[in-house]
């Protein structure tokens, strides 16, 4: 059921060093710096302190600059004296200081800076947290977190030995590597003459690879992320979960011994593992009955505790499952998955517009039919323009036209785009169109609307066989390849492209995919000139993953790694889903 490691597989590197080099050099600021004794949440009300210092430790955003101005202007007015600190993480910047300046506030504080990028989230999960990430470069193109991205690559190889084998794919990708490579030139010799821990290292751009994040997701552990939003490893589950009138927050990583076994599985198993799992622990529990004291005594020393525990796991994780189904049964999540699957195989593209059409018409979800509206777009190069007005004219009537900007920006970041004049017309279209009035020409391009030219994905979908061909149904208790993690219907392209670079150790004979997604001049390799790594350290990868990754993918690499041999390590600029995505574009807050 389970993902187990294969005896030859390499040992992960020991990321609570990250942990501990954040933690003392936030002590440090805190408390030898400043002599803080008090944190206080920046929320939109004030903070109540009798202190004569306050210290801000906050994310590097406009909003918490104006809390900040507020709150001291708020002390002025009060004829309050105080000494404020400002501590940025990971990093201070410039604009920040402008609003403090223009405020009136910037001689009243003074800043400080806490480097602390890198959150390890797992064993093999480190996280930036920094969800702005995507919108701020995706869409706005701010390359201010390039830097912050740079800072983190070059701490790991200082910690962890240089990274001999490196390979990109996307803009933001080559921007970061070349501004880490010049943070380690600058400082040569930190990681010169140390053997590397981690043989290879790809950096990605989210939107290298969009269709994966917009697919509803059927793993376990992605699931539960689309259904109660994990949040920096943790998930808070409500009554419904719990069976009680309170709700609780639970730790989601490999030290949870149920998700541990279930967090990469596909649904459809899930709830078969954790009914063998609840007879296993009765039987552990049955054995009590026979015992004589010194039998019990030991029991319960050794073994009750972690039984309590498991069952107590147990129960949330079969308590999470029906709450999903329940949701799931409501939305007739069947209905949208087999929708999803025709549009990535490019089949009934006219139904599938049909069914977003009586999504929007419905009211089901804005955020839902947006998804839906960019799966389609991406799928098919762009919609029709006929579809594009129709779709969005019924959004904005049936949502509102406060969404009006929102389509502008996901037109701008290349998510909901319209097909420009020309591009669904074929060759022998164009020849029939040339014998006939303009009037009678439009209506063969509208005919020929439904046959529009193969999109960049249909043609990357074909080279890479991101759809597979199998004969019958579909294995998910034994899966064959990553496309499990869709219900054996697709492999995230994000994956595939992975998995190729790897086993070519470059881009070579990848050109023209390469050229399809747009990023010929983006697609780098280099490779170390000495060779200085193990064989063991050879089979470890880390993946970097710029604007986001899911736990699909994560998924997926982790079953690539149990079938090849590799260990992958996983560094995101954040943990995303597809809410999470148009979220992000979206101009109207929740």
């Amino acid at each position: 059921m389970a993902f187990p490691h294969r005896p030859d597989a390499p040992e992960l590197p020991d990321f609570s060093m990250l942990k501990r080099l954040a933690r003392d050099q936030l002590i440090y600021l805190l408390e030898q710096q400043h002599e803080v004794d008090k944190l206080y949440k920046v929320e939109n009300k004030p903070a109540l302190s009798s202190s004569e210092q306050l210290c801000f430790l906050v994310r590097p955003r406009i909003r918490n600059m104006r809390y900040i101005a507020n709150l001291v202007n708020a002390d002025k007015v009060a004829g309050r004296t105080r000494k404020y600190k400002v501590i940025f993480s990971p990093q201070k910047f410039y604009a920040c200081e402008m609003v403090l300046e223009e405020e009136g506030i910037y001689g009243d504080v003074s800043c400080d800076e806490w480097a602390f990028s890198l959150l390890p989230l797992d064993v093999d999960l480190l996280s930036m947290e920094l969800p702005e990430f995507f919108r701020d470069y995706f869409l706005e193109g701010d390359q201010r977190w390039i830097n912050t991205v740079a800072q983190a690559l070059h701490l790991l190889s200082t910690l962890y030995g240089p990274f001999p084998n490196c390979y990109g794919i996307g803009r933001c990708a080559k921007m970061s590597y070349e501004l880490w490579r010049q943070l380690e030139e600058e400082e040569d010799g930190e990681t010169k003459g140390r053997r590397p821990e981690i043989g290879h290292i790809f950096l990605l751009d989210r939107d290298v690879d969009f269709v994966t994040a917009l697919c509803s997701q059927v793993v376990y552990e992605g699931l539960v992320d689309d259904t109660f939003r994990i949040k920096c490893g943790s998930v808070d589950f409500g009554p419904e979960v719990t069976s009680s009138d309170k709700s609780l927050k639970v730790l989601l990583n490999a030290e949870d011994k149920v998700f541990s076994e279930i967090r990469n599985e596909h649904f459809s198993n899930v709830f078969g593992f954790l009914s063998q799992k609840a007879r296993n622990l009765q039987a552990q529990y049955d054995r009590r009955r026979g015992m004589d004291i010194k039998q019990m005594k030991n029991f319960v020393s050794r073994e009750l505790k972690g039984l309590k525990q498991e069952h107590r796991l147990l129960s949330l994780h079969i308590g999470a499952c029906e709450s999903i189904m329940k949701k799931k049964t409501k939305q007739d999540f069947q209905e949208l998955i087999k929708t999803e699957h025709a549009l990535l195989e490019g089949f009934n593209i006219r139904e599938g517009t049909s069914y977003i059409e009586e999504h929007i018409d419905r009211q089901v979800s804005p955020i839902e039919s947006l998804r839906l509206m960019c799966l389609l777009s991406i799928t098919e190069n762009g919609l029709i323009p006929k579809d594009y007005r129709s779709l969005k004219t019924q959004y904005l009537q049936s949502y509102g036209p406060e969404h009006l900007l929102t389509f502008s920006n996901l037109r701008r970041a290349g998510l909901l785009t319209e097909q420009a004049p020309g591009d669904t017309l074929t060759a022998v279209e164009s020849k029939v169109s040339k014998l006939v009035t303009d009037k009678a020409a439009g209506k063969i391009t509208d005919a020929f609307s439904s046959l529009a030219k193969r999109s960049n994905f249909r043609a990357i979908s074909k080279k890479l066989n991101l759809i597979p061909r199998v004969d019958g149904e579909y294995d998910l208790k034994v899966p064959r390849d990553m496309a499990y993690v869709f219900s054996g219907a697709y492999v995230p392209l994000s994956c595939r492209i992975v998995e190729l670079v790897l086993e070519r150790r470059s881009w070579q004979g990848l050109d023209e995919v390469v050229r399809l997604l747009n990023c010929s001049e983006c697609a780098f390799t280099d490779m170390a000139k000495e060779d200085k790594a193990s064989s063991e350290s050879l089979r470890l990868i880390l993946v970097v993953f710029l604007g986001g990754c899911t736990f699909s993918e994560i998924s997926a690499l982790r079953f690539l790694g149990r079938e090849k041999g590799y260990r992958f390590i996983f560094l995101t600029t954040a943990v995303t889903n597809s809410a999470r995505l148009m979220e992000a574009m979206s101009e109207v807050k929740a």
